[in-house]
């Protein structure tokens, strides 16, 4: 909401449509202005893969088009302090067996727990199986996989970089690895198999095969993609791994803690979207990829199955522009918008307005963080994922895994108790697009109030 006109209302229901480097890589500041560098370590000590050259020519490629500067290696005397130091993220690329020695790993691990990033690819998890550090950083351990084959790839998360241009279900071809344990419980998974569309998967029906994480001060992005020379032609695999890299150099923000005990109020489909309802004018569209836009207003889609009242929400969210729109919760049933307005909590999504009501504040009550707000904010055209975490009459904010906000409410006309949740379709110039609401709710307990956002 970026005014504090009433809210208008009509009672009308919502429409709702349905190459190598081997010698010393230049310096940083040379990457171009404030580009990211990447460096691809394609060193193998077992199974050498024949796409390692596409590969590294993908990279390359998505470098040049999207503003990051690739150096390339099989040479692990790269591995020093003062040479990583260059670079936002390294990307192992179908790496095998053990490829650094111990001088090596430290500088490695200094390099990841002071902030740089990693990015794994295909056989990366085929590599370095004594080193637990490294086994932590990229998830899992690979342990078998049968032929190549068409399979389909369930995308969990449509908010992260990676993800967010993939069909919910995508098929494709590749040589589809097991693991030798499912790295659910600590890494946020991005999409899994379907062991039901191909034969030879043996992960009992739970195959992450891609995910995100926040490591030891550090961000990791694997992928079990990229076996096959093809799969670096192939348009959506480039989006996917450019993704990642981005996420990996820090140029794109995302939630990746782990995401266990959520289930979906809207997952994309029309059938999701039966509990929902149009509370004043305006509406939203659902699109073919289970999105949701605004259009019109000022009204709201609210979730009339049932109140909450501990619990955390996450849900994705994209602005085109300038746009305004914002996320309700804490409200009484009711038709009328206004209500929200006066009853509940708004969590702000526009980012020009001054500090009390713009991203991540909640509306006229308290401003975000807005040092660590800037920080997470991916800009217009890309998603962000909200975290809004309630507990009794305290109310957190998270913005791609970042807290930017904390705030008890002690307004007597207001609680966060037991209360619906809605989000907003602003006005005729506002377009906003939501994804993948869910919730987990939280077990009733006093919670101790802290005055100031913190990580």
């Amino acid at each position: 909401m970026r005014t504090s006109a009433r809210i208008l209302t009509t009672g009308a229901a919502a429409a709702l449509l349905l190459g190598c480097v081997s010698g010393p890589a230049a310096s940083k500041d040379a990457a171009g202005a404030g580009g990211s560098r990447v460096l691809v370590f394609s060193k193998t000590a077992a199974f050498r893969h024949d796409a390692i050259p596409e590969g590294i020519a993908a990279v390359r490629e998505l470098g040049a088009e999207s503003g990051f500067t690739v150096d390339a290696t099989e040479d692990a005397g790269a591995f020093t302090a003062r040479n990583l130091a260059r670079y936002d993220a390294v990307v192992f690329l179908s790496t095998t067996g053990d490829v650094l020695d111990d001088a090596q790993q430290g500088a490695f691990e200094r390099y990841i727990e002071r902030g740089g990033g990693y990015a794994g690819i295909h056989a990366a998890a085929d590599t370095e199986y004594d080193w637990a550090f490294y086994g932590g950083l990229v998830g899992a351990y690979f342990q078998s996989h049968p032929a190549i084959q068409p399979a389909t790839v369930d995308v969990e998360d449509g908010g992260h970089p990676s993800t967010s241009d993939l069909p919910a279900a995508w098929e494709r071809t590749d040589e589809w690895y097991n693991y030798r344990s499912d790295p659910r419980e600590r890494v946020h998974v991005l999409a899994s198999l379907d062991e039901s569309t191909y034969t030879g998967g043996t992960m009992n029906g739970d195959h992450p095969i891609a995910w995100c994480q926040q490591y030891r001060g550090g961000r990791s992005f694997y992928t079990g993609g990229g076996h096959t020379k093809e799969s670096y032609a192939d348009p959506a695999f480039r989006r996917h791994l450019l993704g990642g890299i981005r996420y990996a150099t820090g140029d794109a923000r995302a939630d990746c803690r782990p995401e266990n005990g959520y289930r979906p109020l809207f997952d994309g489909t029309a059938a999701s979207l039966a509990q929902w309802r149009q509370a004043g004018p305006g509406a939203f569209s659902l699109s073919p990829d289970g999105t949701l836009t605004s259009s019109g207003g000022l009204g709201m889609l609210w979730y009339a199955g049932s109140a909450f009242g501990s619990y955390s929400l996450k849900l994705d969210w994209k602005v085109a522009g300038d746009d305004n729109s914002g996320v309700f919760v804490g409200f009484p049933a009711s038709d009328d918008p206004w209500s929200a307005v006066d009853h509940g909590h708004e969590v702000q999504i526009d980012a020009t307005d001054t500090p009390d009501r713009t991203t991540g504040a909640v509306y006229g009550f308290r401003s975000a963080d807005l040092r660590k707000r800037d920080r997470a904010l991916n800009p217009p055209g890309e998603w962000n994922t909200y975290e809004i975490r309630v507990e009794g009459e305290h109310l957190r904010v998270r913005l791609n895994g970042v807290r930017i906000n904390d705030f008890t409410n002690t307004d007597p006309a207001r609680s966060l108790r037991d209360g619906h949740i809605g989000i907003q379709n602003h006005g005729a110039g506002d377009q906003v697009s939501f994804r993948d609401v869910r919730i987990r709710e939280l077990p009733a307990k006093p919670v101790t109030h802290r005055a100031s956002a913190g990580d």
